[in-house]
Formats: structure tokens, C-alpha cells, sequence
């Protein structure tokens, strides 16, 4: 048995516990079965260093992509994202999406982004990983526009109800829950959790935020997928083997650039 941490960024983790070492957070994480970690980046700026680390461990794989609520001074272009993304351990497109909640007024440059990382990731036959907050119906809509659902990708630390989860997966779209999962009030996300079919869903930590209970309030890290994937186990009902296993097949069978191990 081993995790996949499907969503995480390595290149921001506090490491004051390390001694200021990636190496001794990614060694505890295989401590805790986490066999596998895909950093993703959020700015164009900091891909260097997203990239570098991945090269650094096999058991680590990256994306390219310009978060929604970055601002810059120059939007990229399919051309700039399609070049970066070429790299072999570069397994996908984001995050990218929609964020309403932190960005107000005219939000159209967010939508003309989305679909710029949309279009890049189908001329490189990559999959996306999308990022919606208060954005919803607009995420929905921009991903049948730009027909998204011929490339499929997953709704990333997903916050949404199961009606947003349904229409993500007739998008061909997987649904990946976070540690959010673990709170007390969010019982709407436990519910889609249980819901997801079990060949459709990934479990990620997004550390260094939103760290699972008990660590709630900490410093998130790649080791507490497990906490993950023990509360969603437990919700389904199911043993933590049976959905570590799906789950890490469900990842290598959507970003098939990664490298997989033997499950």
C-alpha cells in the first residue's frame, strides 16, 4: 500500500523542523507510505524552482500554470505554457480556474486566462488541474465552452456540493479532496466524499495549507495525505489499503507522465 499526494507545494513548505531541508519533509512523507508528491506551481516566477525540484526526486512530478488570483504584468501565452510544459516531468496544466472569492470587480481577465491554460493543455495532450472558489457556475461553463471534458484533468482541493461534483465528473473530470475533509463543519465536502466514485477520486494536502485534524492550524505537509485518506476511508466505509490503492491508480491513470510505481 502506498499514497499519492496529488496536490502539494513543495517549493513553499516550512521546513523549520528540517533544518531547512526538503529532503528530510519528503523522507518523513515515505514514512507515512506517500510514495508519490506532484508539486504545483501557481507563478510563472517560481517555475524554475518548481521544476528544479521535481528533476531533484523521482517521486516527484510538476505542473505549470498561472493561479487565478496571480496578478501580473504579462499574461502568458498557449505558446509560453505549451514550451514550459514540454519537459517530461512536467504532468500537467495549473493550477488554473477561477477564483471570485479574493478577485473582484471585472473578473474577465480570469476567464481569458482559464482558457488560455485550457487551450495549452490540449495541444499538449496534458491534463488540467482547476482551482474554483465562488466561481462555480463559471468554472462549469468556461470547461464546456473550450471543451475541456476531451482532455479531462481534476477539480483540485475540491469545496463544492455534489451537484458541482456530478457535473465535474461528466466532464471527465476527477474530484480530489483535501484535509478540509477532516473539519467538524464541512459536512457538504463529506458528503460529496463519499459520493465520488471510487475510480474517480484523488486526495491531496494543498500544504503547506489547510492541514487535517489533528494538525488543523499547522503548517501543512505531504505526510498528512494519510490523515486524508483515513477519514475518507473511514466515511466510506471501506479499509484504508482499498482506497490508498484506487486513489494512487486514479492519479498515475490521469497524469500518465508520472512516474509509476508497481501497485
Amino acid at each position: 500500500m502506498y499514497l499519492v499526494d496529488s496536490h502539494c507545494h513543495l517549493d513553499q513548505l516550512d521546513l523549520s523542523k528540517y533544518e531547512g531541508k526538503l529532503e528530510h519533509a519528503l523522507a518523513f512523507a515515505q514514512e507515512k507510505n506517500v510514495k508519490h508528491m506532484l508539486c504545483v506551481c501557481i507563478t510563472l516566477a517560481e517555475f524554475p524552482n518548481v521544476l528544479k525540484i521535481a528533476k531533484s526526486y523521482p517521486n516527484v512530478s510538476a505542473s505549470v500554470g498561472l493561479h487565478p488570483n496571480e496578478i501580473v504584468d504579462q499574461e502568458p501565452t498557449v505558446e509560453q505554457l505549451v514550451s514550459l510544459a514540454r519537459d517530461e516531468k512536467i504532468v500537467a496544466i495549473g493550477e488554473t480556474g477561477l477564483d471570485y472569492f479574493r478577485s473582484t470587480g471585472d473578473v474577465e481577465w480570469q476567464r481569458q486566462r482559464f482558457r488560455t491554460h485550457i487551450q495549452a493543455a490540449k495541444e499538449i495532450n496534458k491534463p488540467l488541474i482547476v482551482h474554483t472558489r465562488a466561481a462555480k457556475a463559471d468554472t462549469l461553463r468556461v470547461l464546456k465552452e473550450e471543451n475541456a471534458n476531451d482532455l479531462g484533468g481534476v477539480m483540485h482541493c475540491f469545496t463544492e456540493d455534489w451537484e458541482t461534483a456530478k457535473a465535474a465528473l461528466d466532464l471527465n473530470f476527477y474530484i480530489s479532496i483535501s484535509g478540509i475533509v477532516t473539519f467538524k463543519s464541512a459536512t457538504e465536502i463529506q458528503e460529496v466524499a463519499k459520493r465520488i466514485p471510487l475510480d474517480r477520486l484523488l486526495i491531496e494536502t494543498d500544504s503547506p495549507y489547510l492541514a487535517p485534524n489533528p494538525f488543523r492550524g499547522k503548517s501543512n505537509e505531504p505526510a498528512y495525505v494519510l490523515q486524508v485518506a483515513e477519514y475518507i476511508a473511514q466515511l466510506r466505509g471501506i479499509e484504508l489499503e482499498e482506497l490508498a490503492t484506487q486513489t494512487s491508480k486514479n492519479f498515475f491513470s490521469l497524469f500518465k507522465g508520472a512516474l509509476c510505481l508497481d501497485l
